[in-house]
């Protein structure tokens, strides 16, 4: 089983460490498209009208100052650099240590800078969305897309994937779909359901605990994921085709 997670928007910079070392990244055959979204990155962050141009506001012109000297950057793992609502659902030093290592396997973050990356993976705290265009690189869900279907073919193959990721990264990279589930998450009311996205993401963070944290086997299959989701919640499982992937619907009251 692989749990599928995008990025938080806000990152939490490391202090007083070394800067990022390319050769102990995840998947090394992204190495030279991470460098090449790095230094457009870094080009247009030095720009006048950089924080226009990455979609941010006033209150962000800090970290875009940071973009343009991310070689130098300290790093720290990605589970302590990403924070926010799924983040501190997932809640990652609480779990054991055993737990802990089972994320650092079984958790890919699909990133709009790096690509693809593993928890224990070290990065800088960075500003930039995927549903960016860059110079030289254009839209970044589009110059991603070929790259991670050949370096996560074989990370991926006859796994299980997990996919919590929002549309902006899934739009990234599509994994097969017999093997992949994407979850929502719904909230009903007298009958009536409605998709949430404060919650959503939330929820998708508790999910990801909740399947690094229980005990038992990880799960193989939708219908098993199905029923490890349904410890918890209420959870529905709608079969996937040749072209949609599963999806795992859970239901809060």
């Amino acid at each position: 089983m692989l749990i599928l997670l995008p990025p938080s928007e806000g990152k939490t910079p490391a202090v007083g460490s070394d800067a990022v070392d390319w050769a102990t990244l995840s998947f090394p055959g992204l190495n030279s498209s991470r460098a090449k979204v790095l230094e457009a990155l870094g080009t247009v962050s030095a720009h006048e009208d950089a924080l226009a141009l990455l979609g941010v506001g006033a209150t962000l012109r800090a970290d875009v100052e940071r973009n343009t000297r991310l070689h130098a950057e300290p790093a720290a793992p990605a589970h302590q650099v990403y924070s926010g609502v799924l983040y501190d659902a997932l809640d990652y030093n609480s779990l054991t240590p055993a737990q802990r290592r089972k994320a650092d396997v079984s958790v890919l973050v699909v990133s709009a800078l790096w690509g693809a990356i593993r928890f224990a993976d070290r990065v800088p705290a960075y500003r930039l969305s995927m549903a960016t265009a860059l110079p030289d690189v254009g839209r970044l869900a589009a110059f991603w897309k070929p790259q991670l279907d050949q370096a996560l073919a074989a990370a991926t193959e006859a796994e299980l994937l997990v996919d919590c990721r929002s549309s902006t990264y899934a739009a990234a990279w599509t994994p097969p779909p017999s093997q992949t589930v994407a979850v929502n998450v719904f909230t009903e009311v007298n009958g009536v359901r409605k998709v949430v996205s404060h919650f959503a993401k939330h929820t998708r963070g508790e999910l990801a605990r909740h399947l690094l944290s229980r005990r038992g086997k990880a799960p193989q299959t939708p219908t098993q994921l199905q029923k490890a989701a349904a410890e918890k919640w209420t959870a529905e499982l709608v079969e996937g085709t040749p072209r949609r992937p599963h999806t795992l619907s859970i239901i809060l009251a």
